[in-house]
């Protein structure tokens, strides 16, 4: 989602009606080709696997545009095991107007590195992203070790093309970002049970460490842009499989505030040099949250302005983990915000959780001026990490996977330790 003053002047009238700009996630099939222990769509999942038709995912796409959706993400399993629907979704999104287009992928198409059809082959997919106006692409990316990433997605080799095909995005204009779906293997060194302050203390550096090389590889491979998704861990009852019972995703509650004070310390050190999509204040929302104070913070916009829509059966759901919310066929769904207040903090999915931080004290301006002004009274704190965001944000040009990195203005963010 973008703050931008041009989208902000031009979404004025959402906000009015206590709206915020909408954001729909649209997963276009449940197949993968992975063998992702953190995800519960890799390969070797025993279940109906699924694929929404074209004439529906346009029909769904056409309707986000009359909801108000100014983001729209196409996620899998793995999207481009059908790279020509996808092309013509993005396709469809922007001729409806539709800015922020999103999708990611496990980057399979860059195994065989070595072959000698590798860079005809990397220049032929270039140029068709390049023919669309996808705003953002990302390739998952598990850990700072290349071999543990490879292992753990059975895909070897994937790393090595990243980096020879990296280059050769860049030639078309696309700058793809590295997305980290954090899970223990990214510590560096073991991980204690957390018995006492010193195991809590060896704990967050170790995962702290973690973080600092994972921003070093990710450079060091040629990406620009990094992206964190939160562990998210679940024994079934979601409706976007892209979670799993496995220990590599599940984290106590003592465990996530240490990891999430990891990732928020060593951010900073980083943003110089590389445009890191994780906002520091919504860190601090949910490590509120996890030390017991659940008002804190702003609640998630999911089943208000973002929705989530399901590739078994094209359904809306509140978001991807709320399975027994079930709000009908997406191509026949009105969105009006019902008038329900931002609540919601049942999971920690960083794709609605993130923006309803940022977009908050936004919508809050409209809903309840005189409340925003006593939030900023008491929460210096939020507000000063907020703003911060704000200003990271534009000089990382909102993230836009189609443009360079200007490092002057990312400049202004370095830090020493």
């Amino acid at each position: 989602m973008s703050l931008k003053l041009s989208d902000f002047l031009r979404n004025t009238g959402t906000f009015l009606k206590g709206r915020a700009p909408g954001q729909a996630i649209i997963q276009l099939t449940d197949h993968c080709n992975a063998r992702c222990p953190q995800c519960g769509m890799r390969v070797q999942e025993k279940f109906d696997r699924h694929r929404l038709s074209d004439e529906r995912l346009f029909a769904m796409i056409d309707r986000a545009a009359e909801n108000g959706v100014n983001a729209i993400s196409f996620t899998g399993g793995e999207p481009f095991l059908h790279t020509d629907t996808l092309i013509n979704c993005v396709n469809r999104s922007s001729e409806n107007g539709i800015k922020f287009i999103r999708t990611g992928t496990n980057a399979y198409f860059l195994t065989g590195h070595d072959k000698p059809d590798f860079t005809d082959k990397v220049k032929r997919m270039a140029e068709r992203i390049a023919a669309t106006k996808l705003y953002t692409i990302w390739f998952s990316l598990d850990t700072w070790n290349a071999e543990l990433h490879e292992e753990m997605r059975g895909l070897r080799g994937v790393v090595k093309g990243m980096e020879k095909a990296l280059p050769i995005f860049a030639e078309y204009g696309i700058y793809p970002s590295a997305n980290l779906g954090i899970n223990r293997n990214v510590s560096f060194g073991d991980i204690p049970e957390l018995t006492s302050g010193e195991s809590k203390a060896v704990f967050r550096e170790s995962f702290m460490e973690g973080f600092r090389r994972f921003y070093s590889f990710a450079e060091n491979l040629g990406f620009t842009i990094v992206n964190a998704c939160y562990p998210m861990s679940a024994d079934g009852n979601t409706v976007y499989r892209a979670e799993s019972a496995d220990r590599i995703v599940k984290f106590t509650v003592e465990e996530k505030i240490e990891l999430f004070t990891a990732l928020s310390e060593a951010i900073p050190e980083y943003r110089s040099r590389l445009r890191i999509f994780t906002p520091r204040s919504s860190l601090l929302s949910l490590l509120r949250q996890y030390k017991g104070d659940e008002t804190a913070d702003y609640g998630c916009r999911g089943g208000i302005d973002f929705f989530y829509i399901d590739g078994k059966n094209g359904h809306a759901h509140p978001c991807g983990f709320r399975e027994g919310e079930d709000m009908g066929a997406y191509e026949q769904f009105e969105a009006k915000g019902f008038g329900i207040k931002a609540s919601c903090r049942k999971c920690d999915w960083e794709c609605f959780r993130d923006p309803s931080t940022l977009l908050g004290p936004v919508t809050e301006f409209f809903e309840h001026p005189a409340g925003l002004l006593s939030r900023f009274a008491n929460d210096r704190e939020f507000f000063r990490l907020w703003l911060e965001d704000i200003r990271y944000y534009s000089a990382c040009g909102f993230f836009n996977g189609r443009e360079k990195p200007d490092f002057t203005k990312m400049s202004r963010f370095k830090t020493t330790k």
